[in-house]
């Protein structure tokens, strides 16, 4: 992230190329159990060819030509710039091969760097991967994965010169309202911790006194002073801050804060993993990571699926390189992943998409605190992922019942659906309304809305979503909408609680490309009697331009 005063621009944890196939490659073949797996049962390429071999019997001669390629995959994939150098990732199958690996691993040339026990990992280092692949090949029987241990940084999002051009609008200090998180919200997130994976949080008034607990796993716990360390500290106030110049979501929620970057605002697989362990065993029940990269491994997926086991949820960012594919450990289907929108609910340029996006969230222009008691505004995807993780703690706050994944949940159905109608790769379930899901149990609250206008360029129609964000079924609304100086009454069924319809008009090709221009209007009006709590949102216009030649 760079500063650029007064604005500091927010970025989530991305663009650098990873060797993702190798290191697949290399899992495949190691673990039976991996995600996807289609390689030979665990180390079966490592295993001696005689049942009655013995593992330390076999030599590097002995290695037949689909093991020695796989050795070259890991040891290419470990050299690469973005995985720490003379480092890889090993997990074993139990504790007693853990306990084996431990006893061995001096004499065979690779330092413990770091361990988790729980997952049965270790970050090794050493100095010729000869000790390494020795390792592997005579101790086959104790592995499940090995992998590089790539690395994830704090990159800005694209130059403005880059990125695709859309007119953004900012939310300065007005985020909260937009997401319908109003009135007293003194004890939102109460009860519920949120653990901070970043660059650490620095003591600011928007926390006040005693709640910020911190976790040091080898990093220190305070952020730093270079120009990307105050990001722990942003992405901690849009989830919990309190003061009304940088607010955050659930202003009574308990943070943890886990630094994970070093001096070089750098991460790595093995140190997110191990954080994840930490902030769950700290008592962590939504653990935000507004980090990620192109890579994965069987230690971040141990994670992942630690965290899951627990009862906790893990928010990560999607990345900002508006890339058609979600960054790690976003990308992971049990993490709520969280792209950006602007103020007029488009996507942020830069906002990665990808089926596997599940909300999207303010992340464009948006204040918050920084270092040294600053205030600032902050672009990213970064900072829309805090502000579903305190929408997490909120909702548990208000509603015991829930468990953080039911609370995700209840987040994605109640969400505006905005672009395509259903769930699309740009916006997920679509944008996070509080208001919606605080309220998604009162059978006396209504808001019916016009959630968006859609051009379908495949069937060259525009698409008018009406949604209902009420606590009941509502029936009777009606749906005026204007192309151009005609307007058509559609009459919209009986929609339940978060229930859509779409309302579709053609589009004249002829007429769009000699006008230059069309523009639609919609207005929904709801039968007589029925007091919509948001009337601003149940009209809407939009303008339609021919689509650029190629």
């Amino acid at each position: 992230m760079s500063t650029r005063h007064p604005i500091v621009r927010l970025s989530l944890v991305v663009g650098m190329v990873c060797a993702a196939w190798l290191l697949w490659l290399w899992r495949a073949s190691f673990s039976p159990a991996a995600p996807n797996s289609t390689g030979p049962a665990a180390l079966a390429a490592l295993a001696p060819a005689s049942s009655t071999a013995k593992s330390a019997d076999r030599t590097d001669g002995d290695i037949d030509e689909i093991t020695a390629a796989l050795l070259r995959a890991l040891q290419r994939a470990i050299e690469r710039p973005d995985a720490r150098p003379g480092e890889a990732l090993l997990t074993f199958k139990d504790d007693d091969a853990l306990r084996r690996f431990l006893e061995r691993a001096a004499a065979s040339g690779l330092e413990v760097v770091d361990r988790v026990d729980r997952l049965h990992a270790v970050r090794v280092r050493f100095d010729a991967f000869g000790g390494l692949q020795r390792e592997l090949l005579q101790n086959a029987a104790d592995y499940s994965a090995a992998s590089p241990n790539n690395l994830v940084s704090l990159p800005t999002p694209p130059s403005k010169q880059d990125r695709a051009n859309v007119d953004q609008v900012p939310f300065g200090n007005e985020t909260l309202a937009f997401m319908g998180a109003t009135g007293d919200r003194t004890s939102w997130g109460r009860g519920t911790t949120i653990a901070i994976l970043d660059t650490g949080v620095a003591p600011d008034a928007t926390f006040g006194p005693g709640r910020i607990r911190t976790i040091d796993i080898g990093l220190g716990v305070l952020p730093g002073n270079g120009g990307e360390d105050g990001h722990g500290t942003a992405v901690a106030a849009l989830a919990a801050g309190t003061a009304r110049d940088a607010p955050g979501v659930a202003p009574a929620a308990e943070i943890l804060s886990i630094r994970v970057t070093d001096a070089n605002s750098t991460s790595d697989l093995f140190t997110i993993a191990r954080a994840i362990v930490a902030a769950v065993d700290g008592g962590a029940k939504v653990i935000n990571v507004s980090l990620g990269g192109y890579s994965t491994g069987a230690v971040l997926e141990s994670a992942i699926s630690y965290a899951t086991q627990q009862g906790a949820v893990i928010v990560a960012a999607a990345g900002n390189d508006q890339a058609a594919q979600l960054a790690w450990p976003a990308a992971d289907a049990r993490v709520v992943s969280v792209g950006a929108v602007d103020k007029a609910e488009q996507q942020v340029s830069f906002s990665n998409s990808g089926p596997q996006l599940q909300l999207t969230a303010p992340g464009y222009g948006v204040q918050t605190a920084w270092l040294d008691g600053q205030r600032v505004t902050v672009d990213g995807t970064s900072a829309s992922a805090p502000l579903v993780a305190g929408s997490i703690a909120a909702l548990l706050s208000q509603n015991p019942v829930l468990t953080p994944r039911q609370a995700a949940d209840l987040l994605g159905r109640t969400a505006n659906d905005t672009g395509q109608p259903g769930t699309d790769a740009s916006f997920g379930h679509g944008i996070v309304n509080l208001g919606t899901a605080m309220n998604s149990g009162d059978s006396a609250y209504v808001d019916t809305a016009v959630s968006s206008h859609f051009y379908d360029a495949a069937k060259n129609q525009m698409e008018f979503v009406v949604q209902n964000r009420s606590g009941r079924p509502v029936s009777g609304m009606t749906l005026d909408i204007t192309a151009g100086t005609v307007t058509r009454s559609t009459t919209v069924p009986s929609l339940a609680a978060g229930e859509i319809f779409v309302a579709r008009v053609p589009v004249d090709e002829t007429t769009l490309a000699s006008a230059g221009r069309l523009t639609f209007s919609s207005q929904l009006s709801n039968p007589f009697g029925v007091v919509d709590r948001v009337p601003a949102n149940n009209s809407r216009s939009s303008v339609l331009t021919p689509p650029a030649k190629p």
